[in-house]
C-alpha cells in the first residue's frame, strides 16, 4: 500500500505570510550516495533522497566550489563588462568580472578583490554585498556572491598573466540604463551579469541599505 501524499493534487499547498518568507537550511535524509565523476573543479554524485511522503527519489548533485562576481560602477554611472568566450554554450558573452572560489579558506571579499585586479586591473575603495544566490539549485551546489565595487583606481603594477579564454577578453564601459535595456532586450545572457545589473538598478542610486562587504553568508 502506497503512503498517502502530504499534499494531494486537489489540495492547495499551505500559504506563508510575506514577512516569514526567508530561505532556510534543510536536509532531507540521504539513504545512499554514489560518486560518478570528479575532476579538479567539480564532482558529480547521485543521492537517494527520502521524501516526506516516505518514497525515495534519485537526485544528481554537482558539487562546485562557488564563485564571486563584481558589479563595477564608476562615477559616471557606467558598469564594466568583459566579453569572454564560453565553450559550453558556444557564445561570446558580455559579463561582469567574476572568478571561482577555488583557493581553500579564502575570504570571498579577498577573492573578489583579486579577481577585479586580475581581470580588470582595478581596485576599489567602496565594497558592498549586492546579492547572494545559488546559480542552479536543482542540481548544483554552486553559490555566488555579487559585490558592488565603487571609487575605483587603476592597478598600475599588474603582475597577473591572463591565459586561454581570459587572454582574449574585450572590455567595455556601458551606462547602467543602457545595460538594463540590453538585459530586457535579450542581448545579455550571463545570469550573474543580469542579476547584478538589475539589482543595482533597483537600488535607485541609494546603496546605504546594502550589506557591508564582510557580511556573513547565511
Amino acid at each position: 500500500m502506497k503512503p498517502p501524499l502530504i499534499n494531494p493534487p486537489h489540495i492547495n499547498p499551505p500559504h506563508i505570510n510575506p514577512p516569514l518568507i526567508k530561505d532556510a537550511e534543510e536536509h532531507w535524509p540521504v539513504t545512499a550516495t554514489a560518486e560518478e565523476f570528479r575532476n579538479r573543479l567539480i564532482s558529480v554524485r547521485n543521492d537517494q533522497v527520502r521524501m516526506p511522503a516516505g518514497n525515495t527519489a534519485e537526485r544528481t548533485v554537482v558539487s562546485h566550489p562557488g564563485a564571486v562576481a563584481i558589479l563595477v560602477l564608476d562615477d559616471e554611472d557606467r558598469i564594466l563588462l568583459n566579453r569572454q568566450y564560453r565553450h559550453p554554450v558556444g557564445r561570446l558573452l558580455w559579463e561582469i568580472p567574476a572568478g571561482l572560489r577555488d583557493v581553500p579558506g579564502e575570504d570571498p571579499l579577498h577573492a573578489a578583490q583579486r579577481e577585479l585586479a586580475e581581470e580588470a586591473s582595478y581596485e576599489a575603495k567602496d565594497w558592498r554585498v549586492l546579492v547572494d544566490f545559488f546559480s542552479s539549485p536543482g542540481f548544483s551546489t554552486e553559490r555566488l556572491r555579487i559585490y558592488l565595487a565603487r571609487q575605483l583606481s587603476e592597478v598600475r603594477d599588474q603582475q597577473f598573466v591572463l591565459k586561454d579564454e581570459e587572454a582574449q577578453l574585450v572590455r567595455a564601459w556601458l551606462p547602467l540604463q543602457e545595460a538594463v535595456q540590453k538585459v530586457l532586450a535579450g542581448d545579455l545572457h550571463n545570469g550573474v551579469t543580469v542579476m547584478g545589473i538589475l539589482a543595482v538598478y533597483a537600488c535607485h542610486g541609494d546603496f546605504t541599505g546594502l550589506r557591508p562587504a564582510d557580511a556573513p553568508e547565511t
